[in-house]
């Protein structure tokens, strides 16, 4: 059978994440019953990143197998044609081989996390950023999120419900940067644990409030304690960038 893979941009506001469930609609189930319109098959897509309620895609990928060969223009545009209105697209179909797979595949993923620091409501950004209505310190972010960099037991930065078998991960890069009103937390690894990054958001916002400084983080990455960690940024501000293959 041909398989395919799939680059996809989504708004996650209004689903329950990637992964079909049975208490809403989930970005799979959205994308599998395109698929079904347009060509009949019953297929499950498989993705690079379960991304979690409320939590956005700007480079999900995910793979798919039918039984025709389809040209790869064809099944895009079919499949965002029978997506509509959704807010979901797939950006590009690519022909792969059968052997590829795009969670186990992957060498890199790649997240960002918006916070907007203005005062007033956000309008257009609502429920796309992280809004905190203070003057973050993001030089002093940047600065202590690089004690969390290299492979380290991230326990506590792990999800109470994480199915991961080692709290163990190499972190690439975290790094914090400003852009007038909006800070931008950039974070690159192999694999994230479950709320991984969300966690290390908030705990860096606390940096950004002067309440901890970089010794600090470092006493909360070492305590493996989840309760050492400041409380988890929201949904709505993170973004699966990118997912990098061999």
């Amino acid at each position: 059978m041909p398989r395919f893979r799939l680059t996809l941009e989504y708004d996650g506001t209004d689903y329950v994440g990637w992964q079909r469930q049975d208490n809403g609609l989930a970005v799979q189930q959205a994308l599998e019953e395109a698929i079904a319109v347009f060509c009949g098959e019953k297929i499950v897509p498989i993705a690079a990143g379960r991304t979690d309620s409320g939590v956005h895609a700007l480079g999900q990928v995910a793979h798919i197998d039918l039984t025709r060969d389809w040209p790869l223009d064809t099944i895009r545009d079919a499949v965002n044609q029978h997506l509509k209105p959704q807010p979901i697209a797939v950006l590009r179909v690519e022909a792969v081989d059968d052997g590829f797979h795009a969670r186990f595949d992957a060498i890199e993923r790649r997240y960002c996390y918006l916070i907007n620091t203005r005062r007033a409501p956000l309008a257009l950004d609502r429920g796309r950023a992280w809004q905190v209505r203070s003057d973050l310190d993001a030089e002093a972010m940047h600065d202590a999120a690089q004690v969390l960099i290299g492979n380290h037991d991230f326990t506590t930065f792990r999800d109470a419900q994480c199915q991961a078998k080692s709290p163990i991960k190499t972190l690439d890069e975290l790094s914090v940067r400003r852009d007038g009103e909006v800070i931008e937390i950039t974070a690159r690894a192999r694999s994230f644990l479950h709320s991984q990054v969300r966690s290390m958001v908030g705990s860096l916002k606390v940096v950004g409030e002067g309440k901890w400084n970089a010794d600090d983080l470092r006493r909360v990455l070492e305590a493996r304690d989840r309760k050492a960690c400041g409380a988890i940024a929201p949904a709505c501000g993170l973004y699966l960038v990118s997912v990098v293959y061999p």
